[in-house]
């Protein structure tokens, strides 16, 4: 995908019209077009040519946008990285990529000099924000000065479709990094996608508050600049602003996980909002309850509720609801630019109502882990991608996602899956959010463990009053044997509930 092209096209159509709105702040899009040829340029002074890694380390912000822009303007590779990582997590991934220029935003925990130092490849460090008294005549450099003595002449550079683009880590990246090694033709995949399923125009106006480091961030991105969508951008999620800027900017469209509609839910503020400017809303990231999106349509009515499921390494969505089916229990039907089937253990396809795990093939799946051989074997087994997803169809080609291989708990060897469950307790109004998790169990094996989250309207219930509504709708052996009630869940930050951490507590208990 030529991005500098499409970037073009999009100006000289809607060259005055808002591209972003940040923190009140509104960015036509001639001036995003305008300081990412600035910036491209800069970074050309700083040495940077096509195939060299620029690492980007900012919370949500225009420049984070600008950064993924003028990467694909020189042909050079964007490494997003999640602004949450700590020192040694962002050592390991600007190590591992083998990062040229690092654009970041200082943070009072982590000692960027020192990464400089450990990193043997990291050349030069561009620092937004304002200069503090201590970094004052530092080693960095500072992206507002580059900026005021950049050019936007910038000289066209030759780029083929399997140069590489991206790398992503995978979030919550620890120990050994596993980065996602995208080219520029898989930049065609997530707008095509989105082309297929939904009907977006440049009426439309979306609301991101998904980071940008993550694929489902950078979809917004790639969004507006194809269609000519004005973009809201949030630095964070906050249901409550969330709803606030829906209600004032008029937002027709967004894609949000499963948590973030839980988040939303809780508020009592919800019936103070309008939401009526809403067209359609889709979740994805995770299994979800309809009965959770069902809660979520009565305030917006006018709003057509999409499910989707994808992978970073399959340029997601590739499954949407179609927009003519109310089926928001499955994750819809695959896109035309891949191929989606159902196998067992030994890769064979099953037939539809067979559950098994979901393999994918087609152009849109990722050119390998970067640098990382095995673990690209491990996952692209015969021209397809294993996702570790497990699946099944139904007889109109509709699929629905049971759970990760990972999720799947055996209770005296009969196999429950944890979303199965969480689905059953979310049809109790009072429970905010359920996670669902296998533990060690002497006498089965494993045991069903769940942790639960109550809204305010169900702060009296038990948990063995949880663990009967549970029975009423699941198979007996499915029934949690633990119920934990919590005041919060731990989310990772695209907003998924973080079981991995729940394990963990639930071990060393």
């Amino acid at each position: 995908m030529n991005i500098r092209k499409t970037l073009q096209q999009t100006v000289d159509r809607f060259r005055d019209k808002p591209g972003i709105i940040f923190e009140e702040q509104t960015i036509a899009f001639w001036e995003v077009q305008a300081q990412t040829l600035k910036l491209a340029n800069a970074l050309r002074t700083c040495g940077v040519s096509k195939g060299d890694k620029i690492a980007i380390y900012l919370p949500n912000s225009p420049e984070y946008i600008y950064s993924y822009l003028a990467c694909f303007h020189l042909g050079a590779v964007g490494v997003p990285l999640d602004f949450m990582l700590k020192s040694d997590e962002l050592s390991s991934c600007l190590g591992h990529s083998e990062t040229k220029v690092l654009i970041a935003k200082d943070r009072t925990d982590v000692d960027l000099g020192q990464i400089q130092e450990a990193v043997e490849s990291l050349q030069t460090i561009i620092l937004c924000g304002e200069k503090a008294a201590e970094t004052e005549g530092s080693q960095y450099l500072w992206y507002n000065d580059l900026i005021a003595e950049a050019s936007t002449d910038l000289p066209e550079e030759t780029i083929a479709d399997s140069d590489p683009a991206l790398i992503m880590y995978t979030s919550g990246t620890t120990g050994k990094p596993k980065g996602i090694l995208l080219n520029y033709k898989h930049l065609e995949g997530s707008p095509k996608a989105m082309e297929y399923f939904v009907d977006l125009t440049d009426n439309d106006i979306k609301l991101a508050a998904i980071p940008l480091s993550h694929i489902g961030g950078f979809i917004y991105v790639q969004n507006s600049i194809l269609f000519g969508i004005t973009l809201i951008l949030m630095d964070r999620f906050n249901p409550f602003k969330f709803l606030e800027n829906i209600h004032r900017y008029k937002v027709t469209c967004f894609h949000i996980v499963p948590a973030m509609y839980n988040a939303i839910l809780s508020l009592k503020q919800i019936e103070n909002f309008d939401l009526s400017s809403l067209r359609w809303v889709v979740v994805f990231g995770a299994p979800s309850s309809p009965e959770t999106l069902k809660r979520f349509h009565q305030y917006c009515p006018n709003a057509k509720f999409l499910n989707g499921w994808g992978m970073t390494e399959t340029c997601p969505p590739n499954t949407v609801t179609p927009m003519d089916s109310d089926n928001i229990a499955s994750v819809g039907k695959p896109a035309p630019s891949c191929s989606i089937a159902i196998v067992d253990e030994d890769s064979n396809e099953l037939p539809a109502g067979e559950i098994g795990e979901i393999v994918i093939s087609g152009w849109v799946i990722m050119d390998c882990y970067y640098k990382d051989p095995e673990a690209t074997a491990a996952m692209k087994r015969d021209g397809r991608l294993h996702t570790g997803d497990l699946g099944r169809f139904d007889d109109e080609g509709f699929l629905y996602i049971v759970g990760r291989k990972k999720e799947m708990i055996k209770v005296a060897g009969q196999i429950v899956y944890a979303p199965e469950v969480e689905s059953a307790f979310y049809k109790n109004e009072k429970v905010a959010e359920v996670a669902v998790i296998g533990v060690p169990d002497e006498l089965r094996g494993e045991a069903v463990k769940a942790f639960i989250v109550l809204n305010e309207a169900g702060q009296a219930l038990t948990a063995e009053e949880l663990r009967y509504f549970a029975k009423e709708h699941l198979a007996h052996f499915k029934v949690p044997q633990h119920i934990e009630l919590r005041n919060e869940l731990p989310k990772n930050r695209t907003g998924k509930i973080d079981k991995n951490l729940l394990k963990n507590e639930a071990l060393t208990q």
